[in-house]
């Protein structure tokens, strides 16, 4: 499938009726369990990568290694993917625009670019370095807009919901195809985003949060686990350790994945 067909594909993907569920891979292997589960696209972390190059989340990480996992991912698999930016890997937008042509030359047909505690006027210049980024490489480029105003607890909780809708709105206008919008769990707050956007709503959800069809019914179009499935796969490996070297036991890799299974998902793909 070409550049363009995977992006046209994963555009398509985006409809409340049947919002796009990610389950965020940082690397080749978890890129690759998640594809054979069945995901229609790959989505990575920033943190998860951040984490297993051995820096912190936060635009810590050097680009060029995020840039050639990102190449690696788009390789190995067969779906679309989408990689989370963070605020760009630039401390300008002209870097950020350089961030997206090495990104789309990596393979890759979406973005996630976030805004943080920065004014909305500099994220809404990156998103316009990025679409033009895109178009002078000719490719098809899916930019999801972050909103951190809930994720951060940034403004007043009182205009929380009106800020952050302007924040969205200012973000579309400079070329945003899609709003996130993490760290908003009541559902009475996403319906109102979804309603107040022309463009598909993005959350992040975990235990305790809806069931994808519920936050669908409320107009969401995607849905990403974020860093929770590397969180919870670190704590698998911190289980582990700690029973072998407490109590010698080997309870935390009593559920795993069958050596041939997956391993087969490497084998295969030749």
């Amino acid at each position: 499938m070409s550049h363009t067909d995977k992006s046209e594909l994963f555009r398509s993907l985006h409809t409340p009726a049947r919002p796009l569920a990610l389950a965020n891979a940082w690397d080749v292997a978890t890129a690759r369990v998640v594809e054979a589960a069945g995901a229609p696209a790959v989505a990575t972390t920033s943190a998860g990568v951040a984490w297993s190059l051995g820096a912190p989340d936060g635009d810590r990480v050097s680009r060029d290694l995020v840039l050639g996992v990102l190449a690696r991912i788009a390789a190995a698999v067969s779906v679309p993917v989408t990689a989370d930016i963070e605020g760009g890997y630039g401390r300008n937008p002209a870097e950020v625009a350089e961030t997206v042509a090495r990104v789309i030359e990596a393979g890759v047909v979406g973005v996630n670019i976030e805004d943080g505690t920065r004014p909305p006027r500099a994220l809404a210049e990156r998103i316009e370095a990025a679409r033009e980024a895109a178009r002078t490489a000719g490719a098809g480029l899916f930019v999801n807009a972050r909103v951190d105003t809930y994720l951060l607890g940034l403004g007043d909780p009182a205009t929380r919901l009106r800020d952050t809708l302007a924040r969205a709105r200012t973000y579309v206008g400079a070329g945003a195809d899609g709003v996130f919008v993490p760290g908003v769990t009541d559902p009475r707050v996403i319906e109102e985003l979804a309603a107040g956007l022309t463009v598909p709503l993005n959350v992040m959800a975990g235990p305790g949060a809806p069931p994808v069809a519920a936050l669908g019914a409320l107009g969401v179009a995607r849905v990403s686990l974020g860093p929770g499935v590397a969180q919870a796969a670190h704590a698998v490996v911190r289980r582990a350790a700690l029973g072998l070297y407490g109590a010698g036991g080997y309870d935390g890799v009593r559920q795993s994945l069958e050596y041939p299974d997956l391993n087969g998902l490497f084998t295969s793909s030749g």
